[in-house]
C-alpha cells in the first residue's frame, strides 16, 4: 500500500497571491500599516505580520485599505497558525469563516495591477 503525503500547497483549494496593502485591526484608532501588515491572500484566508501577540483560535477582524478609492475591505477569520519571526514580529495565518469570491476578486485584481 502506497501513501503519498500532500504538502499544504497541494491541499490548497484556492491559489495564494501576493497582496501587500495597508491594514489595521478593525475598530482601532491606529493608522493603517503600523501594527499589522498584509503579506498574501487566497479566497480561504490571509497571511499577516503583526507586532501584536495572538493565539490559535483567536478571532480577528482586519480592515484593508485598497487603492481603488472604495471603502476599506473587512476581513474576518480565525487564527489557524502562528509563527514567531523575531522579538517584535509574528506571522499569522488567518482562515476566513466564509469564502467571498467577489470580495477576493477585488483584492486580487488590485494586487495584480500593482505587479504589472
Amino acid at each position: 500500500m502506497s501513501t503519498t503525503l500532500q504538502t499544504h500547497d497541494e491541499r490548497r483549494m484556492f491559489q495564494r497571491f501576493s497582496a501587500r496593502f495597508p491594514v489595521k485591526f478593525k475598530d482601532t484608532r491606529d493608522d493603517y500599516g503600523t501594527d499589522v501588515f498584509l503579506r498574501d491572500a487566497s479566497a480561504q484566508g490571509v497571511r499577516i505580520m503583526t507586532k501584536e501577540r495572538f493565539f490559535l483560535g483567536d478571532q480577528l477582524a482586519l480592515e484593508v485599505q485598497l487603492p481603488d478609492g472604495g471603502d476599506p475591505m473587512v476581513l474576518n477569520g480565525e487564527i489557524v497558525w502562528v509563527r514567531f519571526v523575531n522579538l517584535s514580529m509574528w506571522e499569522i495565518g488567518l482562515k476566513f469563516a466564509e469564502i467571498h469570491l467577489l470580495r477576493m476578486q477585488r483584492l486580487f485584481k488590485l494586487a495584480e495591477g500593482l505587479t504589472l
